[in-house]
Parts: C-alpha cells; sequence; structure tokens
C-alpha cells in the first residue's frame, strides 16, 4: 500500500478486503464520499470524482468551495469510497493538502487525468475545457492516507449461502 496507510482490519473480524483488492478497487470505483469539517465542527461530506494515485486520493474542486476552504483550516479528512452490490468498501483517514492549480499548464493534465477515470481520452480533453480558469480558480487536493479500513460484506452473503444449505434451506427458501 502506497502512501504510508495503516491497514486496520482486526475491526472487522475478517470481513476486509487484501491490500491487492483495495488497490484494484479504488483504482476501479467512481464516486467517493469526501468528508471534512466545517468551521460550525459539522461535517461536510460531498460525493465527488476522484482519483486513487500513488496511493493517495485525487480530486479537483473549485478554490472558493467547502472542500477546499475545510481543508485549508483542517487537514483532518475522512474518504468513502463504496459500492452496494456486492457491498464492500474503502474508509480512508487522512491528511489533506489543497494546491492551487493556477494556469492552465498545471490544471489541463490534472482534469483531463481526472476525467479520463470516467470516458475516453477525447472526451476527457473536451471536458477538461471546462475547468480551465474563467471565473474559477481550482485546488488539487490530495489525501494521505494515516489509517485505511475496509469492508466486504459479500464475505457474509457467502457464509450465509454455505449456512443455508447446511440447513437445508436454499436462498428462495428464506423465512422472513
Amino acid at each position: 500500500m502506497h502512501g504510508g496507510g495503516q491497514l486496520a482490519h482486526k475491526v472487522w473480524d475478517g470481513r476486509h478486503l487484501t491490500r491487492e483488492q483495495i488497490e484494484s478497487f479504488l483504482k476501479e470505483a467512481k464516486t467517493a464520499r469526501f468528508c471534512s469539517h466545517n468551521d460550525d465542527e459539522t461535517i461536510h461530506a460531498a460525493p465527488v470524482w476522484f482519483k486513487y494515485e500513488d496511493g493517495k486520493i485525487v480530486i479537483l474542486t473549485p478554490a472558493h468551495g467547502c472542500k477546499a476552504r475545510n481543508v485549508r483550516r483542517n487537514k483532518n479528512v475522512t474518504v468513502l469510497v463504496d459500492m452496494e452490490a456486492p457491498t464492500r468498501g474503502v474508509l480512508i483517514y487522512g491528511t489533506a493538502e489543497a494546491r492551487a492549480l493556477d494556469n492552465e499548464f498545471e490544471l489541463e493534465p490534472a482534469a483531463i487525468s481526472m476525467c479520463e477515470k470516467y470516458m475516453t481520452k477525447e472526451k476527457a480533453k473536451r471536458l477538461a475545457f471546462y475547468f480551465f480558469p474563467k471565473l474559477t480558480s481550482w485546488v488539487k487536493i490530495t489525501v494521505t492516507p494515516k489509517r485505511i479500513v475496509s469492508f466486504d460484506y459479500t464475505k457474509d452473503e457467502v457464509e450465509e449461502a454455505r449456512y443455508m444449505k447446511r440447513i437445508g434451506m436454499g436462498s428462495s427458501e428464506k423465512e422472513v
């Protein structure tokens, strides 16, 4: 695992992803929930596009937005990346750094790289045009993991199927 994040799997009693599964999952997942601290001590949670790069989570956001303001004030953040079917995910506790992307020579490659995860390179280049500084300045927020927790409830489903088979009930015969 890059970035120095500790795995904290003891909590999940074996229902976790391996290091390799975490790496793969973070590279493939499409949306994360980025959680930061508001100035009134509440939590700001927002869905974001992200990229997993060199063991770190990277997002782009407007410099004047809530995520960027919160990170400038308090670098402690949480990122949740999960999916429902099958139910699994990764929870990253880390520190965030916001760096201004001051010109198109910094912003263009960052925007294209981010968008390529979600579309073809050609479409990513077209979409990156909307990131260029017009009225909005952008920042790149990089989250360095301190601790990583994963969960994989599909392992519960496998155990349940084995149990149901052992007691003679098929999955369609479950009692409600």
